[in-house]
Order: structure tokens, then sequence, then C-alpha cells
């Protein structure tokens, strides 16, 4: 009787949405941490192995985790990078999408201006909203003019759309 052999494939069903230039960085820093980093670590494993006894080297045993750790970081990128769907962007247009730059103005009048990015570069604070953010969500489709509804935990958000880049 045959037996039966299982394989474990990860579901890549994520997708991790991203710019071109988003996909260039990650290869070009993967690329580096493959070379450079892992050339520095290996340099300072062969030296401190030099210095004898590896039980009490604090050296080598500090380079072997930072080893680990590289090595954990450049499986991360790359199951980013195998999950990547590069976008082109939707701006330019009259209705918000990826890469659009939004200006809204809240309920307490404030004008507030985001250009709506991928997950990867967000960074609330210097004007990039991630697309999947609830903000982000509400504001696809919208146009200048309309005005969408952010659900948070303290009610209903109302966001008016003053004008879309």
């Amino acid at each position: 009787m045959p037996s039966l052999c299982r394989v474990i494939v990860p579901a890549v069903a994520d997708t991790q949405l991203m710019t071109q230039q988003d996909y260039d960085e990650l290869v070009a820093e993967i690329e580096r941490l493959e070379t450079v980093e892992r050339f520095e670590i290996a340099e300072r494993i062969r030296t401190a192995r030099e210095w004898g006894d590896l039980k009490e080297n604090s050296e080598y045993h500090d380079a072997k985790n930072e080893q680990s750790m590289l090595e954990t970081k450049i499986l991360r990128l790359r199951e980013r990078m195998l999950r990547a769907e590069i976008h082109t962007g939707d701006s330019g247009g009259d209705v918000v999408g990826f890469g659009s730059r939004v200006t809204v103005i809240d309920e307490m009048s404030r004008e507030l201006s985001y250009t709506l990015v991928a997950a990867v570069t967000a960074d609330p604070g210097g004007g990039k909203l991630s697309i999947e953010s609830p903000v982000g969500r509400a504001l696809i489709g919208a146009r200048a003019g309309d005005t969408v509804t952010v659900s948070t935990p303290k009610g209903d958000r109302p966001l008016k759309v003053t004008a879309v880049a």
C-alpha cells in the first residue's frame, strides 16, 4: 500500500498592495541584506571563532544571534515580496483611489490632507494614510463635495471631501 505524503503549502492569499517604487525598494533591501549584511555577520562569526573557546565567547554568540535575526528579517521581506501586488495608482482623476491626494474637512472644521498609500508605507503623521485603514476605505470612490462617514468606537465621524488630486 503506498504511503500518503502530505505537503503543507502556506497560502499566499493576503496580497500586499504596493507601488512599483515600494516593490523596487523592497527588492533592493533584500539584496542588501543578503549580500552586504550577511557577509559582515559571517566575517564577525569567523573572527570570533578564531578567538577560541566558543562556550564563553560573547562576541560569537552575539554574532550568531544577529545572524538569526537577519535571516528572519530576510524571510519576512521575501514573504512580503511574494504577496506583493503592484498597483500603478489611481491618482490624477476626480475619484479617490490608491495614490490620490485627498483634502477633507472634519466635524471640527479642521482641514486634513492625506495621500492614500499601501499599508507598508503608511505614515499618518506624515500625511500618508493606508488605503486599508478605516478612513482610507471610507474615502475610496468619493469625489470632491462628497461627505463620507467613518465608523469609530466613539461613533460615526463625517468627513467632507474638498479636493482630490
